[in-house]
């Protein structure tokens, strides 16, 4: 079963974070928006770390030594562009050593509104028996991630998959657990109830790609 871990049905600061990413009279200042989507991804790398394997190391002090519990390995930080870059280097901040890759994956409209999800580019490291953390802000009807996944798994089979946004659909979450494996966590700061005709989660926060970087053709 996929695990889900909701982070906002909690009293922290991650629903500050949230709040200011909804509210349309902060939101439009584009550099706050861009660091609050980096706050949260710094929180959920927190979260994840402690689910990485760890090992003791003696460490050199200027009295003596320290037995420390360190991470045994990096994960791969996975990004959807271009939507996803603020949140993931809020977990490049983290996981600073960790290899990277990245994705192209958008709406593709059409004139009767209706819309594809089209993949144009995949640029990663080695998947094979390794943790991927997949970063997109906003997890609406889950159809470009789960299409992201099963082309990421060309570059190898990952040991164990989280997959993070800012904010989630239920229905979206729903379509993960119905179309990817048992070993995927999904990690959002809050979810919503509804998505609109067009797709958007209600109440959300809009567009987060146009929100970060502006308004595109």
């Amino acid at each position: 079963m996929i695990t889900i871990h909701n982070l906002g049905q909690h009293n922290s600061l991650i629903n500050q974070f949230v709040s200011e990413l909804r509210n349309v009279e902060v939101q439009h200042d584009r550099m706050r928006f861009r660091r609050n989507l980096e706050r949260i991804g710094e929180i959920i790398a927190y979260e994840i770390s402690k689910m990485m394997p760890y090992h003791e190391v003696e460490i050199t002090t200027p009295l003596g030594t320290a037995s420390m519990q360190l991470p045994s390995e990096q994960p791969v930080l996975a990004t959807i562009l271009r939507a996803g870059l603020p949140l993931h280097q809020g977990f490049l901040n983290y996981f600073d050593q960790a290899d990277n890759s990245f994705i192209s994956a958008y709406r593709k409209h059409h004139k009767d509104g209706s819309f594809e999800i089209a993949l144009e580019y995949v640029s990663s490291a080695s998947l094979e028996n390794r943790v991927m953390i997949l970063c997109d802000p906003m997890l609406a009807t889950g159809s470009s991630i789960v299409m992201t996944y099963k082309a990421m798994m060309e570059k190898g089979v990952p040991r164990h998959t989280h997959i993070v946004c800012a904010i989630a659909s239920i229905q979206g979450i729903e379509h993960v657990k119905s179309h990817l494996s048992e070993n995927v966590t999904v990690w959002a700061a809050a979810i919503d109830d509804e998505l609109t005709a067009q797709s958007y989660i209600v109440p959300g926060l809009g567009d987060a790609g146009d929100l970060a970087f502006g308004e595109k053709l």
